[in-house]
Order: structure tokens, then sequence, then C-alpha cells
């Protein structure tokens, strides 16, 4: 490859991968899943939460449709025990649910000459965001503008492997971050509704689809305006992971929120999506990582509304 194209490429070591297959594997996602499963053409990828019956997040998923297959990209660290408990709820569906994270290999490919480095290497170039073209062996899907994610079978590492460039996951972590997109991991799972998150805003909840774990609370919430909390992006002066509690000035004595996801920058802060309280979002008074005395974050904007 060209050292001086402008571009960065990295294998996602920390994402794993369910598959889903079977005559029924569609009807049973869509039974499960935040989503409209049902309608996802073979072209398409679309995000998804899965929620507990109390209506938060056990995990979040981009859904990738395979033709009869659907691969489900979820961090590796809980690919094998999503896949044995969302199993429980096949009954008899003709469906099967396999943690397939060891099949398959993963990249991260973007910037602006990211398309023409997908092609140099004989792959497709989807055209729009979650659109996703097949070949060669490998799935391509555009999860950004300028922003791949290739995914390989396994036997076949070696030769895709010829993108990577010295990059690392930490950056695609920040780039994640900066596109909004949450991630359920360890250490937040069980904690949020899927708009605290934000998922109603990137697609990932369909609200006239039929029943799923949850659905009744996740309706409540957006119809009769209960939501206290909701996720923001923002920097913060110091090493953040996920997990950490966040303390605002206007709410003394409390947690009043949630680091989501955090990626450190290059100059060693940290940028972070973050559940915090919507009253003090909006009294604009500070809100601080890990303690009561923390430093502040500093809010940044969302590419969405």
């Amino acid at each position: 490859m060209d050292t001086k194209v402008s571009y960065s490429a990295v294998q996602l070591q920390r994402f794993g991968l369910l598959s889903c297959t079977g005559d029924e594997a569609r009807a049973f996602l869509h039974a499960q899943l935040t989503s409209d499963i049902s309608g996802l053409a073979e072209g398409d990828a679309r995000l998804a939460g899965w929620c507990s019956a109390k209506g938060r997040l056990l995990a979040t998923f981009l859904v990738i449709s395979r033709g009869e297959e659907f691969l489900l990209q979820v961090p590796r660290e809980m690919a094998p025990a999503v896949a044995k408990r969302l199993s429980m709820f096949i009954l008899r569906a003709k469906a099967k649910l396999a943690d397939a994270s060891d099949a398959w290999v993963q990249f991260g490919l973007w910037g602006n000459d990211a398309a023409d480095c997908l092609a140099a290497l004989g792959l497709p170039v989807p055209q729009g965001q979650m659109r996703t073209l097949h070949g060669d062996g490998a799935i391509v899907v555009e999860v950004g503008t300028q922003r791949f994610l290739v995914l390989a079978p396994a036997a076949l590492r070696a030769r895709f492997a010829a993108i990577e460039n010295g990059a690392d996951e930490e950056t695609w972590a920040l780039e994640e971050i900066r596109a909004g997109r949450p991630q359920v991991v360890l250490a937040t799972q069980d904690q949020f509704v899927p708009q605290m998150v934000n998922l109603e805003r990137l697609g990932a909840v369909d609200f006239k689809k039929g029943c799923y774990p949850g659905q009744e609370i996740v309706a409540r919430t957006q119809y009769r305006g209960v939501l206290k909390r909701r996720m923001v992006r923002a920097r913060v002066a110091a090493p953040a992971a996920a997990g950490d509690e966040l303390f605002a000035d206007a709410l003394p004595g409390q947690a009043s929120g949630a680091v989501v996801n955090a990626a450190l920058e290059p100059e060693g802060g940290s940028e972070l999506l973050a559940v915090a309280q919507i009253s003090a979002l909006e009294g604009g008074q500070p809100i601080r990582l890990r303690a009561a005395d923390g430093l502040a974050l500093e809010l940044l904007p969302l590419p969405y509304a």
C-alpha cells in the first residue's frame, strides 16, 4: 500500500461477533431487539439494543444481515455471556445463536483515502451510512463518512491485515465517540434505558414494532416525557473509563450520571460519552468526573440533534 495515502486502519480486537442462523433467526431477533430486524435487507446494517424486562440495556449491537445469517457486533468481553443469555429465549424457535468471535477478524478503516484503500484491496465500497457490501469473502460496512468496518473470515486474516498501518484501537474508539455511538460494556450493563444513550436518535429503536423485552418501559419513557438523564459528549483533562461516576454541582451529595465510553486523546485527556442529569445540563453548572471535587467536563457537540 502507498504509505502517503491519508487513512488509518487497525484490527479491532476489542469486538466480538454473535451469529444467529436458522429459518426463524430474523423473527427471533426482531422479537428481542429494539430495532426493526424484520425489514433489515442484506445490503444494510442497523444499530440495536437488547433490554432486560425493566427496559435497561443488556447489550448494544451493530446487526449485519448476511443472507440467512445475522452477525451482531458486541464487545468481545461480553460475547460469551450475551450469547448464552440471549439463547435462553430461543425456546422452540428455529434459530441458533453462537459466539462467532474467533471465526472472524474485524478491521476499522477511516480517513480521506479509506475508500481508495478498500478498492486497492479488491473490496467493494458501500455508498451510504450503514450500507453493506459483500465481496471476496469479506463484509464491508460504511459506519460513517469515510469510515468503514471490514469483517473477514479468520482464515483470511493475513490478506486483509495488509490494510493495517500503525493506528491503534483507541483512535477507532475516539472516532466512535465523536460519532456519538454508545456501546454498552460490562461496566455499564443494565444501567441505561435506550433513550438515555440516544439510541432512538441513532435509529436503533423502532416505536412501531411489536413487543420486545422492556418495550413497555421504553415506550413510556418516550411518550410520557419521563426521561431524566441523557447522553452527552464531553472532554476531561484526565483518563476516564466506562462506568466512572459523575457528580453535578447542582446536585450535591449524590452521583448524577456515569461515563458510557471513553477514549484517550493524544494530548493525554479523554473524550467521552456520558449520561448526565438533564436538569444539571440545562442549568449549565459543572459536571465532574468521579468525585464532587473532581475535574469538570467540557461539553462538546454531538453530530446529531
